[in-house]
């Protein structure tokens, strides 16, 4: 099947089921990010998770291993959730484009950032994410999540403290645990932000441990 003029639409089923969206997903093509990409990343996690964490692609370990958040930002990630006391049960995670997107030097796969035309043609795939999971909670990690979540462009440091809305679910814009990798001298201010609003966004759906 040919991609449907730079959009994945053509490609998503009309099914709430995360197995079957996922085995769809598969064979996407609907943007050209597919032709380097080892595989396509799916979101992983419980059907009805109350809190659903957007990336914003997944990074070269994602791309060899087909999961998402397992690489060095992951594992950021999910010292911040446990440290916010949320059971990982109560989370779904994924990304809003589904292909690792990069350029290589020499042996070395670099990341480079999704265009807004690669966000908007994967978008198709999140929304039928949420439809399947129905989060109570949505938490956009970094500007392009928050971009393909929201259907636009907002700060993430200025939209922290407020609670936004996608299509009736609130939306917490945090920043993308990457950043602390990235931050230097700002990395545990960082760290302690996402834990915060993960914190907020788990108090909102009503799940943390203890």
């Amino acid at each position: 099947m040919r991609s449907d003029q730079g959009s994945a639409a053509a490609f998503v089923p009309d099914s709430r089921s995360l197995a079957e969206l996922a085995s769809a997903a598969a064979t996407c093509r609907g943007c050209e990010l597919y032709r380097d990409a080892t595989q396509t990343v799916f979101g992983t996690g419980p059907a009805r998770a109350a809190v659903l964490l957007v990336g914003e692609q997944p990074g070269d370990v994602e791309d060899r291993r087909g999961e998402p958040f397992v690489g060095p930002a992951g594992r950021v990630l999910w010292r911040c959730v446990e440290e916010a006391g949320i059971p990982k049960r109560s989370l779904f995670a994924t990304n809003a484009v589904k292909h690792f997107k990069h350029e290589v030097r020499g042996k070395r796969r670099i990341h480079q950032r999704p265009g807004t035309a690669e966000v908007v043609a994967c978008h198709p795939w999140l929304d039928a994410e949420v439809r399947a999971v129905r989060p109570r909670v949505i938490v956009a990690l970094g500007a392009t999540a928050a971009r393909s979540v929201l259907g636009r462009s907002v700060p993430v440091a200025k939209s922290r403290d407020r609670v936004l809305d996608a299509d009736g679910v609130p939306v917490i814009v945090t920043y993308h645990p990457a950043a602390a990798l990235r931050a230097d001298d700002a990395a545990e201010e960082i760290r302690a932000a996402l834990v915060a609003d993960l914190l907020r966004a788990a108090e909102l759906a009503g799940v943390r441990d203890g």
